[in-house]
């Protein structure tokens, strides 16, 4: 039992919280000392508990981690996308937005009731390879329970070197009905590409599938359009379905691929009072476009569509610059920012500060974004689609990554055990009805005010709406 260093070890954690409150409160020491007595007085029971676990603790507590959950705990309680990073979370989001990591390749999230669902799997990983989908529940990692873990803690238990193995147990829900599955998964480097698929279909349409946002997203796609006008290209489908988001300085640097230049594509603001004026940032436009504003196009949204990929969607609705297809998408509005901790060394917050609005004027978070076009594609549909589309990789084949087999409109053959896709089969019957874009925007775009629909002010669901995670380098994640 520890008791020679615990009143230092005490005042050590108690003082590392109150600058962790500080930073909570974005550093605003006037109004912590305005509130002085309030703030301090509701922060003892920290203290309190502090003192009891270095005291009476059975076992010797570990200072570092006692520090390292009371701040996994302080931001839990904020919202469900801030948290403590640790300097080797800190370490992989880095290497999420710009490199490489070894692992399984695949982004996970906690759903509505805390546990830890499959997001999306990253095309050609051990995850995909292995039949993970998204929407599957985590239900065990090596056999040991996620119940009570939190997002980090899962990433870093699925995590590994490079050639070892990690055991899921995944509960899977199809038509109501749940059955649990085991996975052995291999971990292997994963390269982290944005573009999943690029092609030309039949008679010239453009199909582009991206799976994320980083860095590098903007000048990939651009390299894609330009080969596939090279190859014939008359129209364009750019799929952000499964699309979980990423840095929102990338959405911004897609959406100009589009847009005129100084066009507004998104727009931050902060929390306003008395005491701290908003923090608001304007993403406009920087360069001319890469196709002609009259360029037929069609966006692809489904329910995981999220984040910068809303952004992207917002924008390219709002200047009906592409007709959008699929149905409603899932509604992250939110900006995380990542702020370096001094102490402990190379760690971090990830703090919602902002809240990203579309040129529309209103934050869909938690609402979504309405497509143009309803066309409903049920989840076993899709996640046959999903393995379907990822079948290309038996054999380890990457020729074959632009080949995807997506039914009949990528003129595959159809049988009883094949899936069409019908969000897809749906965008190019538009673009096929008239070489005219202003003609098809006049018959299929709705205004964007019934689409884009605001969030309630108070962070809540809209009246009368049910409801469905951004990071400045920032990551809209």
């Amino acid at each position: 039992m520890q008791k020679k260093n615990s009143k230092s070890e005490f005042l050590i954690l108690l003082s590392f919280l109150v600058v962790a409150t500080l930073v909570l409160t974005n550093g605003f020491a006037g109004r912590i000392l305005a509130q002085e007595e309030d703030t301090f007085r509701k922060i003892e029971p920290i203290a309190d508990v502090l003192d009891k676990i270095l005291k009476n603790h059975v076992y010797e507590p570990d200072t570092d981690k006692v520090v390292e959950g009371a701040l996994e705990g302080m931001m839990r309680k904020l919202d469900p996308n801030s948290e403590y990073v640790s300097p080797e979370r800190f370490e992989q989001l880095t290497e999420d937005t710009q490199g490489q990591f070894d692992g399984i390749g695949v982004s996970i999230k906690p759903d509505d009731d805390g546990r830890i669902i499959v997001f999306q799997p990253i095309a050609g990983s051990p995850a995909a390879k292995a039949g993970l989908l998204a929407g599957d529940c985590i239900v065990a990692i090596d056999n040991a329970p996620t119940e009570g873990m939190d997002v980090t803690q899962a990433a870093e238990k699925i995590r590994g070197r490079r050639g070892t193995v990690v055991h899921l147990t995944i509960e899977r829900t199809l038509n109501g009905e749940a059955e649990i599955l085991e996975f052995d998964v291999k971990r292997d480097k994963i390269a982290l590409e944005s573009i999943s698929e690029a092609r030309v279909l039949p008679q010239g349409i453009g199909y582009i599938r991206i799976h994320d946002f980083k860095k590098n997203t903007a000048d990939d796609l651009a390299n894609e359009i330009k080969e596939l006008r090279d190859e014939g290209m008359r129209s364009l489908v750019l799929d952000l379905r499964w699309n979980p988001g990423g840095l929102l300085n990338a959405a911004k640097d897609v959406s100009e691929l589009f847009l005129p230049r100084n066009t507004l594509v998104t727009y931050t603001k902060g929390r306003e009072t008395d005491e701290v004026p908003a923090d608001k940032m304007e993403f406009y436009t920087e360069r001319a476009p890469i196709l002609p504003e009259n360029f037929p196009m069609v966006v692809l949204v489904n329910e995981l569509s999220a984040s910068a990929s809303e952004i992207v969607t917002g924008a390219l609705q709002f200047y009906s610059r592409a007709i959008v297809v699929g149905t409603k998408t899932y509604g992250k509005g939110s900006v995380q920012t990542l702020i370096a901790l001094q102490r402990p060394p190379g760690s971090a917050l990830r703090l919602t500060t902002a809240l990203y609005y579309t040129p529309a004027r209103v934050t869909i978070d938690r609402m979504g974004i309405k497509p143009d076009v309803e066309a409903p594609m049920e989840r076993k549909e899709w996640a046959a689609l999903w393995t379907q589309m990822y079948s290309y990789y038996e054999g380890e084949d990457p020729s074959l990554k632009n080949q995807q087999n997506h039914g009949a409109v990528t003129g595959n053959e159809v049988t009883e055990d094949t899936v069409e896709d019908v969000q897809l089969k749906r965008a190019v019957e538009i673009l096929l009805e008239d070489p005219v874009f202003d003609n098809l925007i006049a018959k299929y775009h709705k205004d964007p005010h019934e689409t884009q629909v605001a969030a309630a002010e108070n962070g809540g669901p809209a009246p009368d709406e049910t409801a469905q995670e951004d990071t400045y380098e920032v990551e809209a994640e």
